[in-house]
């Protein structure tokens, strides 16, 4: 039987808003983000698999909630901390966003004139970012951790499965995973967007390959 995960990105932040590089700093959900999030569409879900950065939680959180309710900043704490008292809830460290370095909470005006993001860019962002990550190790890292909650997924016989991630999570999954193969920057999604993966348990053990995929859409 097909496995269904639904591999999400979280909702709008201030820093999605003004297109900063928004990687360890541990953002809430914008009002704008909450707003766009559709409660409880995914109550139904199993099992979940979050990033420990707050947009993720809170992402999840919403979109798990089975009643469909006002809720503000103010009332997020509270909402994320009723959500992990549920069974099977599991917040994966490998899953968070890439260590963005001396880029970190900055946008491409703001980075104007420093030599460090000329270089990054005239690399094709290849390049480590400097004092913070590489490219390649973040990838890894987060394949690493979908493997392992793939493999935890067949294991439990879990039948639709939710995991909440970033944005450059989920390109380092699809470029490594899904077919036909497309490049890194290809998978790239909205917040709150993402992709419905089909796995067929056999394929997985045997290839490391997704079964198919489709987009998904929730935010603007």
């Amino acid at each position: 039987m097909m496995i269904r995960i639904n591999l999400i990105r979280h909702g709008k932040t201030v820093g999605n808003l003004k297109n900063r590089y928004i990687g360890t700093t541990d953002e809430p959900l914008c009002p704008e983000g909450i707003r766009e999030l559709p409660v409880g569409a995914y109550a139904g879900s199993q099992a979940w698999f979050i990033s420990p950065l707050r947009r993720c939680l809170e992402t999840a959180a919403l979109l798990c909630r089975a009643e469909n309710l006002q809720c503000t900043e103010e009332s997020m704490e509270d909402v994320v901390r009723t959500f992990l008292r549920e069974e099977n809830r599991e917040i994966v460290t490998d899953f968070r966003e890439c260590d963005f370095g001396i880029f970190e909470n900055k946008n491409y005006r703001e980075l104007a004139g420093c030599l460090e993001y000329q270089q990054w860019i005239d690399s094709g962002a290849a390049l480590p970012f400097p004092k913070g990550e590489a490219p390649d190790a973040f990838r890894k890292r987060c394949c690493r951790a979908f493997e392992y909650a793939v493999d935890r997924i067949c294991t439990e016989n879990w039948q639709e499965v939710c995991m909440v991630v970033h944005g450059g999570t989920i390109m380092s999954i699809m470029e490594r995973y899904a077919a036909p193969g497309r490049a890194y920057f290809d998978w790239e999604v909205k917040n709150a967007g993402g992709y419905r993966l089909m796995l067929d348990p056999k394929i997985w053990r045997e290839r490391r390959q997704l079964g198919g995929y489709e987009a998904l859409h929730m935010g603007n």
